[in-house]
């Protein structure tokens, strides 16, 4: 009984897991940083998923086994651009993270192709293993790093706890897997089925209210008082083009703005008639048109990514919503004009 308790609760993370990745991905609409944390969550399931076959199968094919080893290798590189992603001024990857990562893929692939495990048992255990051991180690110190170096980014992130969540998760998984000599091989499966659960329930705490969050001021916002808030904001969203950041959030420029959180949303409701996130793709959407107008036209791509949205489509809903055509259509009008 104790045994099949054993598998059922280190079997639960990764299928649960696998099936969270795939919706993370699919709720993801063009955001890297979700993207990034869906690929993570998919790796950590299929390392952990190895693990279960392999504890309670040791029979089982040296494929799956490489297949796990090859995804535990790629957690580390993972995580280090999740956290880059959530917390960096741009959510897209620079010429030398492409480099970077394509790297990385072409070393897993020389390694799977032309150092198969299960004719090369022996390279594996003394130099592969340890090295990819290794290897996550140093990417969760550079992750590590960043987390550092970006704090106050993260202290104003929407996405901090998942962030935090992801870097302590893999952590913790790690350092189960490093200490199973003196535990036990599935000791890894088992925390990352419980770090699964652990965030779940604190993002359900989190999404249905039960987190505490700041409320709103009892009183209106004086009109006097209210305008000049609206002033300094235009002009520090004109003066340093905020809205082209694609992880701005009402957090970080409530910050920015010296206000508390409570206090700018109810600026933008009560006193502008309208919400943050309309207020930001107005902003977006100017800026777009400003470069439509441009004598040098640019693809749509670029000019979605230079006003601040996070993907083309994203760009399309909210030029359309708010000026009642297309970008493109738009463009062609005032080249005719």
């Amino acid at each position: 009984m104790s045994q099949h308790l054993l598998f059922f609760f280190s079997l639960l993370g990764s299928f649960n897991g696998i099936a969270l990745a795939c919706f993370l991905w699919w709720r993801a609409r063009g955001r890297p940083t979700q993207r990034w944390l869906a690929l993570l969550v998919w790796l950590v399931s299929v390392r952990t998923g190895k693990s279960v076959a392999y504890h309670f199968w040791p029979e089982v094919s040296r494929t799956v086994q490489q297949v796990g080893l090859s995804a535990w290798f790629l957690i580390g590189p993972c995580l280090f651009f999740l956290l880059r992603s959530g917390l960096g001024p741009s959510a897209g990857l620079q010429r030398v993270d492409r480099w970077h990562l394509g790297l990385l893929i072409a070393l897993t692939l020389a390694l799977n192709l032309l150092l198969p495990y299960a004719q090369h048992v022996r390279i594996w255990w003394t130099w592969v293993i340890p090295g990819v051991n290794a290897g996550l180690l140093a990417y969760w110190l550079l992750a590590t790093l960043v987390l550092w170096r970006r704090r106050a980014q993260l202290s104003d992130a929407q996405s901090a706890l998942p962030l935090l969540g992801a870097w302590a998760g893999v952590g913790l998984i790690w350092v189960a897997y490093w200490t199973s000599t003196y535990t036990s091989y599935i000791v890894g499966a088992l925390s990352f089925t419980f770090v699964l659960a652990f965030s779940l329930l604190i993002a359900w705490r989190v999404y249905s209210g039960q987190a505490a969050i700041e409320p709103y001021q009892d009183k209106r916002i004086p009109p006097d008082e209210a305008r000049a808030y609206l002033t300094q904001l235009d002009a520090l969203m004109a003066g340093e083009a905020l809205y082209r950041d694609p992880t701005l959030s009402l957090q970080r420029l409530a910050r920015r703005m010296g206000l508390p959180q409570a206090k700018l949303s109810q600026l933008l409701n009560d006193n502008n008639q309208t919400s943050f996130k309309q207020y930001l793709s107005q902003w977006r959407v100017d800026a777009a048109k400003a470069l439509l107008r441009d004598a040098q036209p640019r693809s749509m791509e670029e000019v979605a990514e230079a006003a601040g949205f996070q993907s083309a489509s994203t760009f399309y809903n909210a030029f359309k919503k708010l000026e009642g055509v297309t970008p493109a259509a738009y463009r062609k009008a005032v080249q005719s004009s």
